[in-house]
């Protein structure tokens, strides 16, 4: 949520700053809601000092023996009407709140202008395309030559964009999980937490996916407001919901593995064959709560963090700053990680690594006590995938499949996988 002081005073420049995402602020229904809410607001000041002041008089008045009826017949009818407008307030200010719940986070200064993932800007590659001498094999072809990617019975279980992996597929995945999870525990200080696979409402409030992006997730049929996580960032994020952080624990730093439901509802006819795209997958997810000032670090920190994964597994990648038109609704900077896949002779986002300042934090009341102000103040979230399983595993699998349709194993893999290779069968 855009902070309110900064929207108050600086509304045209907030609107101009928005446009960078695309987004068309409604200046005139919020200068009625502003000009309706300080009016109220006024009004009921005003009846609560005539409430006040009349108090006092009451008070004089008894302790003088006077009658004091007159006055208490008057206090009763402001009362009454603090009531009625308090109430009409409350109101008002419940529209004002959904109207900042559907306004996105403002873009950094240094996000580039543009209008789709076409005007990213490339900040980095690492590693070389490795150059095939034999006709290259999709994941889904290899799959199916493994008999380790079964789309088929993903459908018949449960529908369209449901996957089943199998034998060497499926050990493959595990490892990658266990990989990634020592990785980040070991070498970059994150904790491990396991964390529900189904949240609530305000949970997702929080992180912004509601109430804008309902459409895109799963709600269960229940007399309670649960949905499936669409991913670790909604319950691992939330653990700083309404908590006040000592400085001496900041920053931190948690990783959690959870498999992610989404309908994508927005995303039909893309990426349809395979696990490019699919209703449920499994994220190793980064999440970062820290000062406002190292909030800028801590993104570059983290997003390096995901790419070691990739270096690690020797799979060539790029990272583009995202543009404004393809920023997310909360997010006030992003770098996607692209690995490249072979079978498309293009880069893929295989993680998206975002900067969501305090917009998460003011929705979820996360805070840290400052020691030198001694003033309680919002923490800055940070989050990424490091990796997604279902993309790490395509990208693998594309990179270091042979002639003869074996798969090389990364050497840094092996010890989790147990062997060398995935070799064709007899």
């Amino acid at each position: 949520m855009i902070d309110l002081k900064i929207l108050r005073s600086s509304y045209t420049e907030v609107a101009q700053a928005l446009k960078k995402k695309g987004y068309d602020f409604d200046i005139e229904t919020w200068s009625q809601l502003e000009s309706e809410r300080k009016i109220l607001q006024t009004e009921t000041e005003d009846l609560q000092s005539n409430l006040n002041n009349l108090s006092k008089e009451i008070g004089f008045l008894k302790r003088d023996g006077k009658d004091s009826s007159n006055k208490e017949n008057d206090a009763s009818v402001i009362t009454s009407e603090i009531k009625t407008q308090s109430k009409i307030l409350e109101s008002l200010l419940n529209k004002i709140n959904d109207f900042l719940l559907g306004m996105p986070n403002i873009p950094d200064a240094d996000v580039p202008e543009g209008v789709s993932e076409e005007d990213n800007i490339e900040i980095r590659t690492w590693g070389k395309a490795r150059q095939f001498d034999f006709k290259v094999l999709d994941h889904l072809e290899l799959g199916q030559m493994h008999a380790g990617i079964d789309m088929e019975a993903g459908a018949k279980i449960t529908g369209s964009r449901f996957s089943v992996l199998k034998s060497d597929f499926s050990r493959l995945q595990r490892s990658l999980v266990n990989f990634m999870l020592d990785v980040h525990t070991k070498e970059h200080d994150y904790q491990e937490v396991y964390v529900p696979y189904i949240v609530n409402s305000d949970s997702l409030t929080g992180t912004g996916n509601l109430p804008k992006f309902e459409e895109d997730l799963f709600k269960l049929q229940t007399d309670q407001s649960f949905y499936l996580a669409p991913t670790a960032e909604v319950p691992v994020t939330n653990l700083f919901r309404n908590e006040i952080i000592e400085s001496k624990d900041l920053p931190i730093k948690y990783v959690a593995h959870t498999p992610c439901f989404r309908s994508e509802a927005g995303s039909y006819g893309k990426d349809t064959k395979g696990i490019m795209r699919l209703h449920q997958f499994e994220k190793v997810e980064l999440v970062q709560a820290v000062e406002a000032s190292d909030s800028d670090q801590a993104l570059e920190d983290l997003t390096g963090h995901a790419e070691s994964i990739l270096k690690k597994l020797e799979i060539p990648y790029r990272v583009v700053m995202l543009c404004g038109g393809d920023l997310g609704f909360g997010s006030a900077k992003t770098y996607d990680i692209e690995a490249w896949i072979p079978s498309q002779n293009t880069f893929r986002e295989i993680s998206s690594c975002s900067n969501f300042r305090s917009f998460q934090a003011r929705r979820m009341k996360a805070r840290w006590k400052n020691p030198t102000t001694n003033k309680v103040e919002l923490i800055n979230t940070i989050n990424g995938s490091g990796l997604a399983l279902s993309r790490t595993l395509l990208a693998l699998v594309e990179n270091f499949q042979q002639k003869d349709g074996s798969i090389v194993i990364p050497d840094a893999l092996r010890a989790y996988f147990g062997s060398d290779s995935i070799s064709t069968k007899a």
